[in-house]
């Protein structure tokens, strides 16, 4: 995800200080790894550098002096740009389970039961989404994120249960090789 662009996206409501965009950061992408300050102001002076925000002014708010940023013309394009661009697949997938089955094969280990527990944490973490998108007052966007993971951690037991159809073949190839 690019935080360029999604502070990008926030800003262009508005004039916004970082601390409010780290907030509304979070709660917009509730299932996102929270945004911490420092990036948030490190990619708000980026921001600045190149042209796409600007400095609105200071706001106190009764509280500490804030620098407020507001989003340019230029930075209005680029978000336009990179709202409307296709997110390719990924070239090549990166798949750690996979990783640590194979490194399990080759150090002796126990693929199975590395299969086996990894199955009951992707488990343990889907009755965790599952919950938290059916609480009470659950807003759409929590819903759509818990879904989303869901969907990818459903498509990896699949993975997995295939994986460990398959065990026997995948050791003997590891061992071959």
């Amino acid at each position: 995800m690019s935080t360029r662009h999604i502070l990008l996206g926030l800003l262009a409501t508005g004039p916004s200080h970082g601390y409010d965009l780290k907030r509304r950061h979070d709660e917009r992408f509730p299932q996102a790894r929270p945004l911490a300050y420092g990036q948030v102001y490190t990619t708000l002076q980026r921001l600045v550098r190149d042209g796409l925000a600007e400095i609105e002014g200071t706001d106190s708010d009764g509280g500490p002096e804030r620098t407020m940023y507001r989003a340019t013309d230029e930075g209005a394009r680029e978000l336009s740009r990179w709202a409307g661009e296709i997110a390719p697949p990924a070239p090549f997938v990166a798949n750690e389970i996979f990783a640590r089955v194979v490194v399990a094969i080759l150090s002796g280990g126990d693929p199975a039961g590395y299969l086996s527990a990894q199955r009951a944490a992707h488990m343990e973490r889907m009755r965790e989404l599952t919950a938290l998108k059916a609480a009470q007052g659950a807003d759409l966007a929590t819903v759509l994120s818990a879904d989303y993971a869901l969907n990818h951690l459903d498509a990896d037991l699949r993975w997995m249960s295939t994986t460990a159809a398959r065990l026997t073949t995948l050791t003997a190839e590891v061992d071959a090789a």
